[in-house]
C-alpha cells in the first residue's frame, strides 16, 4: 500500500470532535506527514523538495513551513510518526506471543508470521529500514531514535516474553537478550533475501521463513535438544 492510500485512510478516520478548524488543521498535518513520507521514500532526503511535498499534500509551501520550520524538522517528524504507527502495531502483536508450551513450534511460527507481515515487511517497516540505511550517516539522531524505538524496544519486550515462556516451556535460555536478538535475526533473514528490491513477500514465503526460523531457534534453545547434545558430547568424550 502506498503512502497516498494510507493518507486517505487516515484522513477518513479523523475524529469529528473539536470543530471544523481543529479537524482541518489535523487533516493538513496528516496530509503533510504522509506526503513527505511518500516523497522521502521515493527521492531520499537530499532529493526531496518542499515544493514536491506541498504538491503531493495539496497544500502550499508556506503551510508546510507553518507546521514544520524546515525540511529537517519535517523529516524527523515523519520518522517519529512512522515509528509511532509501527510500535502501535508491534504491541498489539506482542500481546499474541504464546504463553503455553502445548504447541510451541506452531504458535511461535504463527507469531513470527504476524511480526514479519505487520511490522517488519510492511510499508512502514521497509521505509524505516531504508531511511536508516541511506540517511543514518547524515543524521545520527535518526539512528538513535530507531535503536531506542525500533530494535531496542522490540528486543527488550521479546526478552521479557521469552523469560515468561521459559517457565512453561522446555527452553534453556541463559541470555534472554541474546535469545531475543537471535530470534529476530532468524525470522528476518529469509525476508531480506526474498524481497531485496522492495516487493512484498508471498504468504508462502512468510510461512516457510517463519517455520525454518522457529525450528532453528528451538534446536538452539530447546531443553530436549540441549540434553541430546550433552549426551552426545559425553559419548564422544568416553570414546576418546
Amino acid at each position: 500500500m502506498s503512502y497516498r492510500r494510507i493518507m486517505k485512510k487516515r484522513q477518513a478516520a479523523l475524529p469529528t470532535a473539536g470543530g471544523p478548524t481543529q479537524k482541518g488543521q489535523c487533516a493538513k498535518r496528516i496530509s503533510i506527514l504522509d506526503a513527505a513520507a511518500e516523497v522521502f521514500c521515493r527521492e531520499g532526503f537530499s532529493g526531496a523538495s518542499i515544493d514536491e511535498i506541498a504538491a503531493e499534500a495539496c497544500v502550499s509551501r508556506q503551510t508546510i513551513y507553518n507546521h514544520y520550520r524546515e525540511k529537517e524538522t519535517l523529516f524527523m517528524a515523519v520518522v517519529q510518526d512512522i515509528l509511532d504507527r509501527t510500535n502501535a502495531a508491534l504491541f498489539s502483536i506482542l500481546a499474541t506471543f504464546p504463553q503455553r508450551a502445548d504447541n510451541l513450534e506452531d504458535d511461535l511460527t504463527a507469531f513470527a508470521v504476524r511480526l514479519n507481515r505487520n511490522c517488519i515487511c510492511n510499508q512502514d517497516g521497509k521505509f524505516i529500514q531504508k531511511l536508516v540505511e541511506t540517511e543514518g550517516e547524515r543524521y545520527p539522531e535518526l539512528i538513535r531514535i530507531w535503536r531506542e524505538q525500533g530494535p531496542g524496544k522490540i528486543g527488550a519486550a521479546l526478552s521479557a516474553l521469552f523469560a515468561r515462556l521459559a517457565h512453561a516451556a522446555p527452553l534453556e535460555i541463559d541470555d534472554l537478550d541474546l535469545a531475543a536478538r537471535q530470534f529476530l535475526a532468524l525470522i528476518k533473514a529469509d525476508m531480506q533475501i526474498a524481497g531485496p528490491f522492495g516487493e512484498a513477500p508471498t504468504e508462502e514465503q512468510l510461512q516457510t521463513s517463519a517455520r525454518n526460523a522457529v525450528r532453528t531457534f528451538l534446536r538452539a534453545y530447546g531443553r530436549v535438544e540441549t540434553e541430546r547434545a550433552q549426551k552426545k558430547a559425553g559419548r564422544l568424550d568416553q570414546s576418546a
